[in-house]
């Protein structure tokens, strides 16, 4: 405890650390402000029906990364997503489009063609999802909830909607460059975290009445959950990058030297990008669901009634295949090592023992493609494990805390915050945050969670 007052202590000396703090705190603190205020022409007393809609399923994990602004027909109720939606196409364009492709190469001035290109794909983004947010609101809400009307509530709500999205983009971009952390991935941090209480709340509810197993099942949950968290933490902060060594061990070759290198290789190299795809994915069949025969009848409908169980052996088994399958088709269009080893010979860098050319790229390549697939099933598994909280009792919301997405995006922007921390405090010879030795995070402004 001493330790940690002293390192605390050290921070607030720093006036440039300091000041990215607390303009993180300020800024965070408008987004969740903005939060609450409910789109002008709705009565916020009528919002019951809509948050009860958002209790679970895919809603749900809607709901929570806009950290429950979509319930509170919020301003910000389209969150930061649509941003991300737009950042993931380009990044896919980047792949197989010549355009971008000489942009990326560019430097800093095709990055910032790249960006401006997101903005605008993400208005687009946004001009579409708005419409369909508020026919979700007249379909949900009664009519009494609507004190405006027609075209004019319309048009206006898509445009402040619209503007909402862009303005928690640019307060993403702000923590960024004068804050602390890479800004987009903090706030759907935060949008994260600020579910928690509320969940926790309702699960503390569901136990304590009825047999609901009383405050020793909770307990047990709380426990579990820090386990499944340290246990996470443990293993991103262990797959950053591989040892020459234990890489030569991998691909069979017994003849490497003492001298301790790395390559840049990860066995998570796909990040939560295979989970964002096939959740897109499992989305059909409820959609099937919805749409399908009124009384369930079919070989189609029932596959897709089977498909769409949260809990079920059949969601659960494919999700987690499709996981599989996605991080290598991911990886493989991220990850080139015909690039990475023109880097390393541009910069005078080789493996010792493997050739230049060729030989490096077919070594860097074995390599990926054996370290992703323990990769793989570490986030196949992460990804169900709500799945098995929910079937032990745990309530929906409650229960996208022991894995999945949110999981990870917690675990992956904590460990970078505190690694920008604990550079700031090393680069002006303070101790770390941990003694035991530096916090294993990405590089400093590292990129998105997402």
């Amino acid at each position: 405890m001493k330790g940690l007052i002293e390192t605390l202590k050290n921070i607030w000396k720093i006036e440039d650390l300091r000041s990215r703090i607390l303009t993180t705190i300020g800024l965070l603190l408008v987004y969740r402000l903005g939060a609450k205020v409910v789109l002008p022409g709705i009565d916020p007393a009528h919002l019951d029906a809509l948050k009860s809609q958002t209790a679970d399923g895919v809603l749900g994990l809607l709901n929570m990364f806009s950290g429950g602004a979509f319930a509170n027909a919020s301003i910000f109720a389209l969150g930061i997503m649509p941003y991300i939606s737009a950042s993931i196409v380009i990044q896919l364009m980047g792949i197989a489009v010549p355009y971008f492709q000489r942009l990326q190469r560019e430097g800093e001035s095709g990055r910032r063609k790249i960006n401006q290109i997101t903005r605008y794909l993400t208005v687009i983004i946004l001009v579409l999802q708005a419409p369909g947010y508020l026919l979700n609101l007249h379909t949900t809400l009664p009519e009494a909830a609507f004190i405006l009307k027609g075209t004019f509530f319309t048009v206006s709500s898509v445009v402040i909607l619209a503007a909402g999205s862009m303005f928690i983009m640019w307060l993403g971009e702000k923590i960024t460059d004068k804050g602390i952390g890479n800004g987009i991935s903090i706030i759907i941090m935060i949008g994260i975290i600020a579910r928690l209480p509320f969940s926790f709340i309702a699960e503390l509810g569901s136990r304590i009445e009825g047999h609901g197993g009383g405050l020793i099942v909770l307990v047990l949950e709380i426990v579990v959950l820090f386990i499944i968290f340290a246990l996470t933490i443990l293993l991103v902060q262990g797959t950053r990058k591989i040892p020459v060594q234990y890489a030569k061990r991998i691909v069979g070759n017994k003849q490497y030297g003492g001298v301790r290198q790395y390559i840049p290789l990860k066995v998570n190299a796909a990040g939560v990008m295979p989970i964002i795809f096939a959740q897109a994915i499992m989305f059909l069949p409820m959609a099937a669901v919805s749409y399908g025969s009124s009384d369930g009848s079919g070989w189609l409908t029932s596959v897709a009634a089977a498909l769409s169980n949260f809990t079920g052996f059949y969601y659960n088994a494919l999700f987690f295949v499709m996981i599989v399958l996605f991080t290598y088709f991911y990886t493989a269009i991220t990850v080139n090592p015909t690039q990475m080893a023109e880097d390393m010979k541009k910069n005078g860098g080789f493996i010792p023992g493997i050739k230049p050319g060729k030989k490096t790229i077919d070594f860097l390549d074995t390599v990926m493609s054996r370290i992703t697939l323990p990769g793989s099933i570490f986030l196949g598994l992460v990804a169900i494990l709500p799945a098995f909280a929910m079937i032990a009792g745990v309530n929906n919301e409650f229960a996208q805390f022991y894995g999945g997405t949110s999981l990870l995006i917690l675990v992956g922007v904590v460990l970078d915050t505190l690694q920008q921390i604990e550079s700031h405090l090393l680069m002006r010879h303070y101790d770390g945050l941990m003694k035991s030795g530096r916090i294993k995070g990405k590089t400093p402004g590292g990129a998105a969670a997402y």
